[in-house]
């Protein structure tokens, strides 16, 4: 069971002797991993991020989902596992590539799951903080710099 919505996202998986111990279950776990969702642009920085700010990629087993940003207007161009959970987590364009046993519903979502969490992992530009530059020595002491150079005579030392 998955619980994902625009800004945060959990997955829990649970199994019990009753459907409804295993959804409550699943529900605790998911709270439980809760991960941010990061989202961006695939062009122009016009209106609200609408797919994943970069390509991505998650693995669970042998399952490897890819995940490429978008124009608007794509659609999340996916199989139905991941197509789910990208909708929840508030995607709204997004091209997608899978390889493995994709058959494996369990690590086939693990595997999305784990690539919309690569979304934080990589840090762009705009995540970048501010840099304070300072003078360089040269800059900061070019008045003692500019003075000539006079040679101090050598001081006799007796012993």
């Amino acid at each position: 069971s998955s619980g994902i919505n625009a800004e945060y996202g959990g997955l829990g998986v649970k199994c019990s002797k009753e459907v409804a111990t295993a959804i409550r279950g699943a529900i605790i776990l998911a709270k439980l991993s809760v991960i941010p969702v990061r989202r961006g642009y695939w062009g122009n920085k016009i209106g609200m991020p609408h797919t994943v700010p970069c390509k991505v990629t998650g693995k669970c087993g042998s399952v490897l989902v890819r995940l490429v940003p978008a124009p608007r207007g794509t659609g999340l161009v996916s199989a139905p596992v991941p197509k789910k959970l990208l909708n929840m987590a508030g995607f709204e364009d997004c091209y997608t590539c899978a390889t493995g046993q994709t058959a494996t519903l369990g690590n086939f979502a693990k595997a999305t799951f784990a690539a919309i969490a690569a979304t934080y992992a990589y840090l762009t530009p705009d995540m970048w903080s501010p840099t304070v530059f300072t003078n360089s020595p040269y800059q900061e002491y070019t008045d003692y710099l500019a003075k000539p150079f006079v040679k101090q005579p050598k001081k006799e030392v007796k012993y």
